[in-house]
């Protein structure tokens, strides 16, 4: 089995806002919420004068209090390996996104010719959504991770128009929090009749050489006698290839263009071009459509391995779910991108959506920044796994929404393989196997050029039933144990770690004694960041980086997760207060945990890491063992304790651990000064670290991730606070009560500190540290000029920051 995989793009709808042929305008501004039935509020004359005014993207449950009583479920999670029904708190958040909620939104059309069309997208409504406009109900779409559609031309009107949206969150329809509300955008989109179908246009590049590169270009279209126009530019924006074709089968143009020495997408080096299609009718334009994409192919050989431009490389991906933490479900680019900036920096390459479709903008930034990524479409099939899940939906609508799904982003060249399923119960028996064949088939009918897989957790019965012999790539979900077994029961002869670790960790808890440990819980409800404790049915990061390392036919790992994620607070599902997970290498404010070094330390080739652990604030431990750990991409390192050697340690394979870190277990805490000297493969000093036993906490610090925002009334500066002694030593155990108010031109919009069992709401301008850090964000107006931060509290020196936006 070998997949040539070429390249995708994109289409950038906003670039024609306003601009004919094709107008197009997000419905950002003029909404109106409220919850409840309000069984009348898609007519005109229904009042909703005391409805709260938002703008979209809109969570309508993320600024609430928690609530142990949301969403509580009697359940054994069958996925944790339980067999006895507890008491659920938070397992979807403990926020309260159940129920049914209305939006309303009137707005203007420009003035309309009989020969236009219009349509109205929708790229994620949570959920269930039902369309009305103008007093009629146009559609409805039931998943609420998906993109859809309609055609409005019939019920829109010139001038005023009332668009209502009804929402219906149920009760156990989740395994995490869904959000809730119109997370994503609505767009309205005005058009000829005769024109570029909606994701009708699909590039691909299924020819590369060093010197040249073919362009593969299918546009579908509404129409006769047409020409089609489409142009090439380079990154630059020189024109770099023109074709002209009159010829359409099936209402379908295709056309092939040649590149002189092209320039290739990778991680590496994230170069797209922009095709511009242009419609002709005798000779009048009658559409217009820009489209990025890059160029570059992907092989999957059961001799080689995974291949992206012909150069093998192995998969350092993570898993991430939708929320974006304290934002909750409601997309925003400047969260998204700091997400993957701090992902490059650990030297990741890859994402998985995880479980669910992902977003155009999260899309977008991969294909700008250079992630490799793994589209996921659902958590369900036909078998349940909650009460209210997909599967009322997957026999009507499965098809259907892989087609929305692959047409609304095959074109992105950062995606490189399909999902079809995550862990679902169909993997038992011959019928499960059927449907994952089935459901492949719609994938390769729609985009021939990528292959497809599942996460799978039930590796032998899948070894059983033919299920993981169907799929172009075999998924594992953890069960390292299996990796052997699988590889030579199934014939693709490649084994994909689709989900991988879930070791957990509190960022800055550390707990003693420092032993491996499944299933570990503590009285805090905290998992210790040694790194060393994980689930009954998961496993340590060793444990993948060996297979990676010894096995040429593991192409690579998406650990679970990047970023801690709201709900499915597991180990401590029915514990309370306990209402976001603890897998993520980062935890929910963005802040990364010492795993994170783990990782940097064996993917970031580029730069060096040295990362000493634990923090050296111990009062009352003073001459008990209290073990220290270092994570760097060198093989040996010297430990020093207030001047005296500890010894060398050198990575060697005594153990997996010792194999990947550096360990002193023997260490007695005295207070003072922590010292690693760490060498390179010549015995010389290549780096050296120190930390210090702080002092009592003294004063603020304020950092920003950036200085200067947008003023678009939607960027976000993510401010870390910290807390320093009169010397500037980190305070790594304060947890101060902090309060914040921001002056000028941006607003306090959330908080977040981190800590999974805090009940802190993020919307309110106060916050207690959690390990000495929590994080603001402070989002910008529409009017550029000065934003001023002052943060103050817990008998502490004030923070104060100067921001601007422009």
């Amino acid at each position: 089995m070998k997949f040539k995989l070429p390249l995708y793009l994109f289409c950038c709808f906003a670039t024609f806002a306003f601009a004919q042929p094709r107008q197009e305008f997000v419905l950002k501004t003029g909404w109106k919420f409220s919850r409840g039935t309000h069984a009348q509020a898609y007519e005109k004359g229904f009042n909703d004068a005391k409805w709260e005014k938002i703008n979209i993207p809109h969570d309508w449950a993320i600024n609430n209090p928690f609530d142990k009583e949301v969403d509580k479920q009697v359940v054994a999670i069958e996925q944790n390996g339980e067999k006895t029904a507890s008491e659920k708190t938070g397992r979807t958040g403990a926020l309260p996104h159940v129920g049914e909620a209305w939006y309303r939104n009137n707005f203007n059309l420009p003035t309309l010719t009989k020969n236009q069309k219009v349509i109205i997208l929708f790229e994620g409504a949570m959920s269930e959504p039902k369309v009305y406009l103008n007093g009629q109900k146009v559609g409805e779409w039931n998943y609420g991770y998906n993109y859809f559609y309609f055609d409005i031309s019939q019920q829109v009107q010139q001038g005023a128009n009332l668009l209502a949206v009804h929402l219906t969150n149920r009760e156990k329809s989740s395994r995490w929090y869904p959000g809730a509300g119109l997370y994503r955008n609505v767009k309205i989109i005005i058009k000829e009749e005769t024109s570029i179908e909606q994701w009708g246009t699909f590039i691909t590049t299924p020819m590369i050489t060093d010197n040249e590169a073919k362009v593969n270009i299918k546009t579908k279209v509404n129409g006769e006698n047409l020409i089609l126009k489409t142009i090439i530019l380079n990154a630059k924006g020189d024109t770099i290839a023109t074709k002209v074709t009159d010829e359409a089968f099936s209402k379908e143009f295709d056309q092939n263009l040649l590149l002189k020495q092209p320039q290739l997408w990778s991680p590496e080096q994230p170069y797209l071009y922009t095709a511009i299609s242009k419609l002709y009718a005798k000779g009048v334009l009658k559409d217009e459509l820009r489209t990025k994409f890059g160029v570059r192919s992907i092989a999957f050989d059961p001799n080689k391995g995974f291949s992206l431009n012909g150069q093998v490389r192995k998969f350092k991906g993570v898993c991430l779910h939708h929320d974006l933490g304290p934002l909750g479900a409601a997309v925003n680019i400047a969260a998204m991108r700091r997400q993957l900036r701090i992902l490059k920096d650990m030297g990741c390459d890859a994402i998985r959506s995880s479980h669910n479709m992902p977003s155009r903008e999260q899309l977008e930034l991969c294909d700008e920044m250079g992630f490799m990524f793994l589209a996921e479409s659902f958590d369900e099939w036909a078998k349940a796994k909650v009460a209210n899940g997909y599967h009322r939906f997957f026999k009507t609508d499965a098809e259907k929404d892989i087609v929305n799904l692959v047409r609304a982003t095959r074109n992105h060249s950062s995606i490189v393989m399909w999902s079809s399923g995550n862990e679902v119960p169909d993997q038992f028996g011959s019928d499960g196997a059927k449907l994952a064949k089935w459901l492949q088939d719609i994938f390769h009918k729609e985009d021939p050029t990528r292959p497809v897989t599942v996460g799978m957790d039930q590796v032998k019965a899948t070894m059983a039933s033919g299920f993981g012999a169907v799929m172009d790539i075999p998924g594992l979900n953890y069960r390292t144990h299996l990796y052997e077994d699988a590889y030579k029961a199934f014939p693709q002869r490649l084994i994909l770690g689709s989900e991988t670790g879930s070791t957990v960790s509190s960022r800055g808890v550390y707990k003693f004694p420092v032993v491996k440990a499944s299933d570990k819980q503590h009285d805090d409800y905290q998992c210790s960041s040694y790194d060393l404790e994980y689930c009954r049915w998961s496993n340590l990061p060793e444990d993948d980086f060996v297979l990676e390392d010894t096995k040429p036919w593991v192409i690579g790992q998406f650990v679970w997760t990047g970023f801690d994620y709201l709900g499915e607070p597991t180990p401590y599902d029915d514990k309370w207060p306990s209402r976001s997970s603890y897998f993520g290498i980062c935890d929910l404010a963005g802040l990364p945990k010492d795993r994170y070094y783990l990782y940097r330390s064996k993917w970031n080739t580029r730069d060096t890491t040295l990362h000493i652990l634990p923090h050296w604030n111990w009062e009352g431990r003073e001459g008990q063992t209290t073990p220290i750990f270092v994570y760097t991409n060198f093989k040996s390192a010297e430990l020093f304790i207030n001047g005296k050697s500890m010894g060398v340690q050198r990575k060697n394979k005594s153990s997996l651990q010792h194999q990947y870190r550096l360990m002193w277990m023997d260490v007695k805490y005295e207070p003072g000064t922590v010292k690693v000297v760490a060498f390179d493969d010549d015995g010389k000093v290549a780096a050296e670290k120190t930390m210090v036993t702080a002092g009592k906490p003294h004063r603020l610090v304020l950092e920003p991730d950036r200085k200067t925002i947008h003023a678009d009334g939607d960027d976000i500066a993510f401010v870390t606070v910290s807390v320093v002694d009169k010397d500037g030593n980190p305070c790594p155990t304060a947890n101060n009560q902090l309060n914040f108010k921001v002056k000028g031109e941006g607003v306090f919009k959330a908080v977040c500190n981190g800590d999974a069992t805090s009940l802190e709401q993020f919307n309110l301008p106060t916050m207690k540290l959690f390990s000495g850090k929590l994080v603001l964000l402070v989002q910008s107006l529409k009017k550029a000029g000065k934003i001023e931060l002052l943060v103050s509290g817990g008998g502490l020196k004030d923070g104060v920051l100067a921001l601007s936006s422009e």
